[in-house]
């Protein structure tokens, strides 16, 4: 598919270049040029649902989209780094027009910039400058532990709120680690019960060891090719019928319910463009760092009314032999999270599901799958619905 005039640039803003940083940093440079461009191309910051980011080299830092739309307030369905070193900006063009082509968005800003100079550029990274982030200045000195404290408070919250249980949440480890146990591959395949998860130590009230994923050491790839590739496949392929993205803030403090993500708004549109509901998936592959973590998307994915999320994964078996098969590879909690390899866990194994080729754990007749990545402290979401 072509992309000629699929998208045009209407706005710019560009700041002239200086020796040092004289006390700017990166986020505020890049909030300054973001406001001119947006005012150039007539829009109101309202109007930006994407979001491209070419990293500054000094300073390294996950998840720069979210830092900057926080920092902007504004929430895009797609936002994404463009690393390609010089040709970051060009690169930025095109992913552009292939997002709003797609109808994932319809106005993208683009965003490159750093608070740098020679002394620290080429300086040691210890002894390069921190940027300016509003995560650093309002929430890290009060204490939070990272995303087990995070994550430990929307539990905590989702309990308090909606009733939920400890064995309800213990419940979604207890299946995965079942799942495991049919994949030869998995790193944890002993077998869980509830009260072994909640007999495990306290890490961060509520959650327990078992419920809280662990680092490993992996690697996952795919590859994405175009229909008529896919028609030659020595594989079946799987679609990708339809997908969507939302993102909000990194810091729990500054956003309205801490129970509810952005999978909320990611789901609905890939379900849409798919043009299938959540009745009809038959595989679920959700990102699972921690037991919350599936109850909160299944809900907000429409799975199950908010509120809900509880009661439904103990109503239901999660287990590849069950009437919701989720995370059939054991999930994060049992099969590994080797850094961002654990995300990319959940895309293969879908498709393992609908090539017919998980084995053991085959779930039978699977031509749906549901598929959500998972971003910070449930600060990105990513939503797809592959099928045969």
């Amino acid at each position: 598919m072509s992309l000629k005039r699929a998208a045009a640039i209407t706005g710019i803003a560009e700041m002239a270049p200086r020796a040092s940083a004289e006390g700017l940093s990166t986020m505020s440079i890049w909030a300054d040029v973001s406001r001119g461009a947006i005012l150039d191309a007539g829009l109101e910051p309202s109007d930006i649902d994407g979001l491209l980011v070419a990293p500054p080299i000094v300073d390294m830092v996950a998840m720069w989209p979210s830092h900057l739309g926080e920092y902007l307030d504004i929430h895009p369905r797609y936002a994404n780094i463009v690393d390609l070193g010089g040709a970051s900006a060009a690169g930025m063009i095109w992913r552009a027009a292939s997002a709003i082509q797609s109808g994932l968005c319809r106005a993208v800003l683009c965003v490159s910039g750093e608070a740098s100079d020679v002394s620290t550029f080429y300086a040691p990274r210890a002894k390069r400058p921190t940027q300016q982030l509003p995560l650093r200045e309002f929430e890290a000195p009060y204490g939070p532990m990272g995303a087990n404290s995070g994550y430990a408070q929307i539990a905590m919250r989702h309990m308090h709120e909606f009733g939920t249980t400890g064995r309800q949440l213990a419940k979604v480890a207890v299946d995965q680690r079942t799942n495991a146990g049919a994949n030869p591959d998995a790193l944890y395949r002993d077998p869980l019960t509830i009260d072994d998860v909640l007999s495990s130590p306290l890490i961060v009230d509520p959650l327990h060891l078992y419920e809280i994923v662990r680092p490993c050491t992996g690697g996952a790839a795919f590859v994405v090719v175009s229909a008529d590739l896919a028609g030659s496949s020595a594989q079946t392929p799987a679609w990708l019928l339809g997908a969507g993205e939302a993102t909000r803030g990194v810091m729990l403090a500054q956003v309205d319910s801490i129970t509810t993500s952005p999978v909320a708004q990611s789901a609905p549109l890939a379900f849409e463009m798919a043009g299938v509901t959540p009745a009809e998936i038959d595989l679920v592959s959700v990102y699972d760092c921690y037991t919350i973590t599936v109850v909160v998307t299944l809900e907000d994915a429409g799975f199950c009314e908010k509120g809900r999320g509880g009661p439904f994964v103990e109503e239901h078996d999660l287990t590849f032999r069950g009437d919701l098969p989720l995370n059939t590879h054991g999930g994060q909690l049992s099969f590994g999270q080797p850094g961002l390899a654990g995300g990319m866990s959940h895309v293969t194994e879908a498709v393992r599901q609908l090539q017919g080729r998980a084995g053991e754990r085959q779930v039978p007749d699977c031509e749906l799958a549901f598929v959500n990545g998972n971003g910070g402290i449930m600060s990105e979401q990513s939503s797809l619905v592959l099928g045969v």
